[in-house]
């Protein structure tokens, strides 16, 4: 069995893994195996994630976006991804509870990782998501929220802070829970046709 480790995923990982996303153990080990296969390293690069991240979205520029969220992710910041940092990655931008999932919002708009928000980090983060958004469907915005500006000046606005003032996570997750357009704000969803 000399080398079981590299091919197996972990015991404890395992668990913490299914207790924390919505994966079974089948689809674990899955992600497990094209990991190792893509990844021999057992290490995701910045580059490698933004190429992978490309292919939820191949009608859009997403390199930015892929960039803040493997910022938000890299959680012992070593620059790199492991499996669990990646597969927690994957299931909080395709669904994950509500709460877990504004608590990395906050992360990812925390551009500088200080531990607060600005009205500056939301610009940043609207234009990354702005890059999300195919060409073809920016005609189809409401007028208040077609560009990156008014997209960060509406949702700044749910949270009645002035401009130079500064969100805490805990004022976040209040302002996006009470308004539903905040929630939708805060993320990029392909407009239903």
């Amino acid at each position: 069995m000399g080398n079981a480790k590299s091919s197996a995923i972990s015991k404890e990982i395992l668990e913490d893994l299914k207790l924390n996303t919505k994966f079974t153990e089948n689809e674990l080990c899955q992600w497990y195996e094209n990991f190792q296969k893509q990844c021999p390293t057992g290490r995701i690069s910045p580059e490698e994630f933004e190429t992978i991240y490309a292919r939820f979205f191949p009608d859009s520029e997403a390199k930015t976006y892929a960039q803040h969220v493997f910022r938000s992710f890299d959680t012992n910041e070593d620059g790199t991804l492991d499996f669990k940092e990646y597969i927690i990655a994957l299931h909080m931008t395709s669904s994950g509870k509500t709460t877990r999932k504004l608590e990395w919002a906050f992360s990812l708009f925390d551009v500088d990782k200080n531990g607060y928000i600005t009205k500056t980090e939301v610009e940043v983060i609207c234009q990354a998501i702005f890059k999300l958004i195919p060409k073809e469907d920016l005609p189809k915005l409401p007028a208040d929220e077609n560009t990156p500006e008014k997209r960060a000046n509406k949702l700044w606005g749910y949270f009645e802070k002035p401009d130079n003032d500064r969100l805490a996570e805990g004022e976040f997750i209040k302002g996006v829970t009470e308004n539903e357009n905040a929630m939708r704000l805060i993320h990029y969803e392909p407009i239903k046709n």
